[in-house]
């Protein structure tokens, strides 16, 4: 027996000297991945090197703060990305750097909205002011692609490959028909002519105000397209737009024809120009320097500036509570705002807002934070590839707003939506329902059943005062009177450029013209840019919702570019309270 307990005591150690051990192992790992991730896996270019740009990836609107992003364990592979913070930082350092000698574009399609490639393709011109060179090639080029690689000097085309280039197009889908079927009544009440958000569940086409301002929007971003390819390729406007109406890019011939591209290359021959260009050997490999690779120089009097601009980011749809990097969440967007108007040293305020709306009570809470600080400090908005709806109006009580040509905003409306679902339970499933209340009004808003006359008034109501007070708000915000306000709002969307012409924005420009207008206006010249909220941490998240991380890579992987239309449906199903939304999810290729 003594030998038994002693068999039995000795496992029992080796056990627990054997979980310590891996405990501290994987301890080590982590803290091993984590610093040597610290460096982001940035590398110095040598002399004669050139900027490998591909973007192959979802554009965000800042980095991921992950130090896992280069790691590879058991077939999962994680690649570095960047947001287009560093991406636009990259740039800007690359074009003083005397080490780079030009930049290799090589970008096929572009997961980013149009004011994103905006972004990134005036970064690009700007670049060239240097006196350096940018080439592009490609074997496909999609629309997107095709708007960002024509900023080059020389533009490529693989002699079997194509370019997409048909113009804008604009599709929606409609559930009417489906819920008939399902016997589902999509009980609307809304705010707005052109709050088109409800049009699905209710029609079986576009309504004539809707088809209307999407006419409008697209031709406004289309012009812009054609008009900046025009400058760049030194084609005429009316001659892109016969090409791409009358699809005559139909080979890559037909592209050197029309000189929409300078050469038909195989990518060696690309290689060899880039060899030539940069005095490279053409027996030796070309020098190069991925944008996700590179390490741009830290400016040290920024850093050691004592003043601040604060650039707070609000992305995704807005909710209340918490939220996330992916989402606006009022709680964490307000506290970053307010932690910056209480900030001394912070002197000025960037709002950069990328958001298709969402609730309107967490927009209002994030609304009166805005508010507040502009009585404090100045309170700047730049508005990424969409600001609309809930997204204006955070926006509406800044000092100014910047947007771009392209972006999608506008859509000042309101709607809700209560299915009545009594006849599908009741014939498609033989479900029946019966209850008590204590009063007429206790189970207001239930599927179960359709509204009643006075429900509906009740909702209406509620609905037509967060209307009122969502216009008045904006007319405020831009010193205008509510009438007219009310008359280019009605849930109708705009074009940055119309915008402009509206007055719903005051300038058209970027976030870097955002930043130098806070601070022009808090009369600041030597100051650091700070970014609000901080972002989740990396290690604090590697052990919460493992779960859900797992079902999420895995969905990725098998749903691939589809995967954006699963989120919005998730999106879709978790909405509750009245919206102030767009109505749409734009993508560009």
């Amino acid at each position: 027996m003594k030998e038994f307990f002693k068999f039995v005591f000795a496992s029992m150690i080796g056990f627990i000297l054997s979980f310590f051990l891996v405990f501290i192992l994987l301890i080590a790992l982590i803290v091993g991945m984590v610093s040597s991730a610290g460096s982001d896996g940035k590398v110095t270019p040598t002399s004669n090197s050139i900027m490998h740009i591909s973007l192959d990836y979802p554009i965000k609107e800042r980095t991921d703060k992950n130090p896992f992003s280069e790691f590879s364990f058991m077939g999962f592979d994680n690649k570095k990305t960047l947001g287009l913070n560093e991406i636009l930082l990259s740039l800007e350092e690359a074009k003083k750097d005397d080490h780079i000698e030009g930049i290799y574009l090589d970008v096929s399609s572009l997961a980013a909205g149009f004011a994103t490639i905006e972004e990134i393709r005036n970064a690009l011109i700007d670049f060239k002011k240097s006196g350096k060179f940018i080439l592009a090639y490609s074997e496909v080029y999609t629309q997107g692609a095709y708007y960002l690689a024509s900023v080059a000097d020389k533009v490529y085309l693989n002699p079997e490959g194509m370019i997409d280039f048909r113009g804008l197009s604009s599709e929606m889908m409609f559930f009417k028909g489906s819920l008939e079927k399902l016997e589902i009544e999509a009980q609307i009440i809304k705010v707005g002519t052109f709050k088109s958000a409800v049009e699905p569940f209710i029609l079986d086409k576009m309504s004539e105000p809707n088809r209307l301002q999407v006419n409008s929007f697209l031709g406004s971003m289309y012009d812009h397209f054609l008009s900046e390819i025009s400058k760049s390729r030194k084609v005429p406007k009316s001659t892109l737009f016969s090409l791409a109406d009358s699809a005559k890019v139909r080979n890559p011939k037909d592209a050197l024809v029309y000189k929409m591209v300078d050469g038909l290359k195989y990518k060696d021959e690309v290689l060899d120009e880039l060899k030539s260009r940069t005095g490279t050997d053409k027996k030796k490999d070309l020098k190069s320097v991925s944008i996700e690779e590179y390490a741009p120089a830290p400016d040290e009097k920024k850093a050691s500036a004592s003043d601040r601009i604060a650039l707070i980011y609000a992305n995704g749809d807005i909710i209340s509570g918490e939220g996330n990097d992916e989402s606006i969440g009022s709680d964490r967007i307000s506290r970053a705002i307010r932690k910056a108007r209480m900030d001394t040293k912070v002197k000025a305020i960037v709002l950069r807002v990328n958001s298709p709306g969402g609730s309107a009570l967490a927009s209002d809470v994030i609304w009166r934070e805005m508010v507040l600080t502009k009585k404090s400090k100045p309170v700047i908005v730049s508005m990424g590839d969409v600001a609309a709806s809930g997204g204006y109006y955070i926006a509406c009580a800044a000092d100014s707003i910047f947007a771009q040509p392209n972006t999608i905003t506008g859509s000042i409306g309101v709607f809700g939506i209560i299915p009545n679902m009594q006849n599908f339970f009741k014939n498609k499933l033989g479900i029946t329902f019966d209850g008590v209340k204590t009063g007429k009004f206790a189970d207001l808003g239930t599927v179960s059943r359709p509204l009643t006359d006075a429900e509906r008034i009740i909702i209406q109501q509620e609905v037509n005062k967060v209307y009122s007070t969502f216009t008045q708000k904006v007319a405020d915000g831009r010193k205008k009177s509510q009438s007219y306000i009310d008359s280019i709002g009605q849930g109708r969307v705009w074009s940055g450029t119309e915008a402009l012409q509206n007055g719903l924005v005051d300038r058209l420009g970027n976030i870097d013209d955002a930043i130098a207008s806070a601070a022009k206006k808090a009369k600041i010249t030597d100051y650091k840019l700070v970014s609000y909220p901080d972002q989740v941490d990396p290690l604090k998240s590697l052990f919460e919702n493992t779960g859900d991380k797992v079902k999420t890579y895995f969905m990725k992987q098998e749903l691939g570019d589809q995967f954006i239309y699963y989120e919005q449906m998730k999106s879709a199903i978790n909405l509750s309270g009245v919206q102030a939304r767009i109505p749409y999810n734009i993508q560009v290729k």
